[in-house]
């Protein structure tokens, strides 16, 4: 049976929630955001920044929302004059040694310091010192920089690195006002989940070197969407500032991911930035390749597939990257076909999350393969790539390293094309839309499907290759073929 729910009431709403809860959490259940710096749901609760005061009846005193559980008829009061004194008084604090140059940080518009003090902060400050200086910049890694003048000393880095990456390679150096996040002095911050730190900063203490400078938070637009560097399927958000990826930062599931990515997904975006796309639809005329419009390529590839005799032997030779939807269509196109379809994974080191369960950088570098195989792909590449030399029809989708070869007919969907690339040498080349350019599903290795979108507009002429195919499917009238 369920435990019984614990029945409270916060800023005058009835809540219930399970016992154990934090009030916190409990309070947003109720919609309230109580602030917060030290506390995180993906962390060991610290209890340090004192900035989660709360009013609770009966208590002796303000308590921290982030440290106490819910009890049986709890009533809560988080905008109580005591409680947002308090609350006051802590970021009055905080600014005391906290520089102000908004101006010219990364964090700007996305500062939780920003946020509460112009929510419930001090007009005006009673510190008529100048703040305290360190040296401006600390090179912590790969793609982490400490600027320890901004630090509010949340230690969430700190916590991460002990209780989650298990590599406890930061602490809290020194005490009271000298205090800053240190690193051991052999060590660099090179885990491979270690750019999760720069996400945790609730300021802008920790900064990405890749994405520094590059946009402020107010031009960026953000979209749901699924990374592809493996197969665990982390749900992720791209953040997109005149049609160019900028950044990727993790998007909460705690079903799959929790609050967190791997540094590898994390950089796996440049080359949804490419310049080198195929813009145009492309066919074979006089030994080249030619560019034309949509209606003609269509009609080039309808009289390939109607040529080629039915019964005969057709090869798909897909990318796990491609979407599900895309890969249905591919199938019903040559449902007329003998057809054989198989993709190929690229393999790399497997990078765990200690502290997280099943939660991994997979070796398998594919973000579909798991829905490829539900829909009658196979991992025979090598199988499908000797077929292919004696099949009617070849489909490549999206592989432009794909070395095939063919004495039938060679249809080629992608984004780019290499310049030694066989694909080269197809009849008919289609360009599609990569991931950022289109909506679909990805099924991760634990047969979770999952939808991304689109984040920003395809070049020239592409289309989704779902939709490429699906007109192609109608065009030849396979509309009720099986998928």
């Amino acid at each position: 049976m369920p435990d019984q729910l614990i029945n409270l009431t916060i800023d005058g709403a009835p809540v219930s929630v399970p016992p154990g809860t934090l009030v916190i959490e409990a309070a947003k259940q109720a919609g309230v955001l109580v602030p917060h710096y030290c506390y995180h749901p993906g962390l060991q609760v610290a209890g340090v920044c004192r900035m989660c005061l709360v009013e609770i009846e009966q208590a002796p005193k303000l308590q921290i929302a982030c440290a106490t559980t819910v009890t049986e008829g709890m009533v809560v009061k988080t905008q109580g004059p005591a409680a947002k004194s308090a609350r006051q008084s802590v970021l009055e604090f905080l600014l005391i040694n906290h520089p102000l140059d908004c101006p010219i940080c990364d964090q700007a518009g996305e500062c939780e310091l920003q946020d509460f003090v112009f929510q419930e902060g001090r007009q005006g400050t009673r510190y008529g010192e100048y703040a305290k200086r360190f040296n401006p910049v600390e090179d912590f890694g790969p793609d982490v920089l400490y600027v320890p003048n901004r630090c509010i000393l949340c230690t969430r880095c700190v916590r991460f690195m002990e209780d989650v990456a298990q590599e406890p390679v930061l602490n809290v150096s020194e005490r009271g006002d000298r205090a800053f996040i240190g690193i051991h002095p052999e060590a660099r911050l090179d885990h491979p989940w270690a750019g999760n730190v720069v996400d945790l900063c609730p300021v802008g203490s920790l900064l990405s070197k890749d994405f520094l400078h590059k946009a402020r938070a107010w031009e960026l637009d953000k979209t749901a969407s699924i990374c592809t560097g493996c197969s665990q399927g982390c749900n992720i958000s791209l953040d997109t500032r005149d049609e160019v990826v900028v950044r990727v930062r993790p998007r909460p599931n705690l079903d799959v991911n929790r609050y967190f990515i791997c540094d590898h997904g994390r950089m796996h975006y440049r080359w949804m930035n490419r310049g080198d796309r195929i813009e145009a639809p492309l066919i074979r005329r006089d030994g080249e390749l030619q560019a034309t419009d949509w209606d003609e390529a269509f009609d080039r590839v309808v009289g390939i597939l109607r040529g080629a005799a039915e019964g005969r032997k057709a090869v798909a030779l897909v990318s796990p990257g491609a979407s599900s939807e895309a890969l249905a269509e591919a199938k019903r196109l040559l449902s007329g076909f003998s057809w054989t379809g198989a993709f190929q994974v690229v393999m790399g080191e497997e990078a765990p999350l200690a502290g997280v369960p099943n939660l991994a950088l997979r070796a398998e570098r594919a973000p579909n393969a798991t829905g490829a195989e539900s829909l009658g792909y196979t991992r025979d590449y090598a199988a499908a790539i000797a077929a292919a030399k004696t099949a009617a029809v070849v489909l490549v989708l999206d592989d432009p390293d794909c070395a095939v070869e063919t004495d039938g007919a060679l249809l080629y969907l992608g984004t780019v094309l290499g310049s030694d690339a066989p694909c080269r040498r197809a009849d008919v080349v289609l360009p599609i839309a990569n991931v950022a350019e289109e909506e679909g599903t990805f099924v991760n290795r634990d047969g979770r499907e999952q939808r991304y979108y689109q984040a920003k507009p395809a070049p020239g002429m592409a289309q989704p290759a779902a939709w490429v195919l699906g007109q192609l499917v109608d065009a030849m009238g396979l509309a009720g073929a099986t998928r």
